[in-house]
């Protein structure tokens, strides 16, 4: 299966460390070694980075490493790919734009039985299970709201409605953004640290690098890094429930709620057959 990084923060903030780490699973001290992607939300634009290459040799990737990029929200993807072989279009993250902003997707799990009808609003480019989630998941959001809704808690609770009859058909961990906030759904693995003041150490468990956070932080910063597996082997990180959906703002944890399975067999867009 792939693996999943994000990033949440109340301040523009680099994911240089993270990163570093996160790039070694891609082909060496991991076995994700199709393709990789991640992308920045600066403003109302995102600096989106795609290659089928495995992580740990792509030079693209070596550019992120080393180029501190500053974002409010990060998603990155490393790929094992399970539907959809391995080129550029099947890379993660993907991205449309909806209601005028931009929306980013990275799915790691699979769902083999999910074949959503699609009205042409949104459409894969792919041949993914992962784009074919994420369009449907923002056609659905469009049909629901004709503008875009008017608080986060109202975000939250409708994709936790969509995804909830969908938490039992299979793998479904995911990441989502729109610039504001950071979705996280964990269906099987996924954890997450905050990290805020006093800022302290932190080593990496897949690279002997270690990086003194209090350094070059602020005392109001705060920042959530969510990982499938976690990324430093001297920090305090959460294990996430499976079957829960989370919600990220400014460096910490606003919302969740469970996503157990539904006995429900249909729900109009959905086809389980």
């Amino acid at each position: 299966m792939c693996q999943l990084l994000g990033m949440n923060c109340n301040v523009p903030t680099d994911i240089c460390f993270s990163f570093t780490g996160f790039q070694q699973r891609g082909g060496v001290t991991d076995v994700h070694a199709d393709g990789w992607g991640i992308a920045f939300f600066e403003g109302n634009g995102v600096r989106l980075f795609l290659d089928p290459l495995p992580s740990a040799q792509s030079p693209i990737a070596e550019l992120v490493r080393k180029y501190p990029i500053r974002s409010l929200n990060v998603i990155a993807h490393i790929r094992k790919a399970t539907q959809g072989v391995v080129t550029l279009e099947n890379t993660h993250p993907f991205m449309r734009e909806l209601w005028g902003r931009y929306w980013v997707f990275a799915h790691n799990g699979n769902l083999p039985h999910f074949q959503p009808e699609l009205d042409g609003s949104f459409l894969p480019v792919g041949n993914t299970d992962s784009e074919r989630i994420f369009c449907w998941l923002l056609q659905s959001l469009r049909l629901r709201f004709s503008d875009a809704p008017t608080s986060k808690d109202e975000l939250f609770a409708a994709l936790h409605e969509l995804i909830y009859p969908l938490s039992g058909m299979g793998i479904f961990n995911f990441m989502l953004s729109n610039g504001s906030c950071l979705l996280a759904h964990c269906s099987t693995e996924l954890s997450y640290i905050l990290r805020r003041a006093p800022f302290k150490v932190a080593h990496l468990k897949d690279d002997d690098v270690m990086v003194d956070f209090s350094e070059m932080t602020m005392p109001d910063d705060r920042a959530a890094i969510i990982a499938t597996q976690p990324l430093t082997d001297n920090e305090p990180w959460k294990t996430m429930q499976p079957g829960s959906l989370w919600m990220f703002h400014e460096g910490i944890v606003v919302n969740q709620l469970a996503t157990l399975p539904s006995p429900v067999k249909s729900l109009s867009g959905i086809s389980t057959g």
